[in-house]
């Protein structure tokens, strides 16, 4: 990923500004935990200028998963709730009937495989793109 891609450099760039401000504090007479301080608060912004750069914030991976279970979890119970047999008798009937192709009858298991497999390709695609 490209956040991957970015250690090596943000190796190196943590490397130069160690030496830049081991260089600045020893100029200045800064203690230890003042030149930490300066290191760490140069070294975030640093990073963060790379994230921007190169649109590769950590928090965007997360993004999706963030989206995708709450709406899978939603779309599940609405379908099972459909097909169990919660909602009305009617619905319950045109289900039983409303198919198309080799799945005449939704509320009956598809004994091919073919849409689940079908619909677990489609979500690996959705993912890896």
């Amino acid at each position: 990923s490209q956040l991957e891609n970015l250690q090596p450099e943000i190796k190196q760039l943590a490397e130069r500004l160690r030496y830049e401000v081991s260089v600045r504090g020893k100029q200045v007479g800064w203690s230890e935990k003042v030149a930490r301080f300066h290191f760490k608060k140069n070294l975030r912004r640093i990073v963060t200028e790379l994230y921007v750069r190169d649109n590769c914030h950590p928090f965007k991976a997360t993004l999706l998963v963030w989206v995708q279970i709450p709406m899978w979890v939603c779309v599940s119970l609405a379908l099972r709730n459909c097909s169990v047999g919660t909602t009305g008798l009617e619905v319950q009937e045109q289900f039983s009937s409303g198919g198309a192709l080799w799945f005449t009858d939704l509320t009956a298991p598809d004994s091919t495989w073919i849409l689940p497999f079908a619909l677990g390709l489609v979500n690996l695609l959705i993912v890896e793109v």
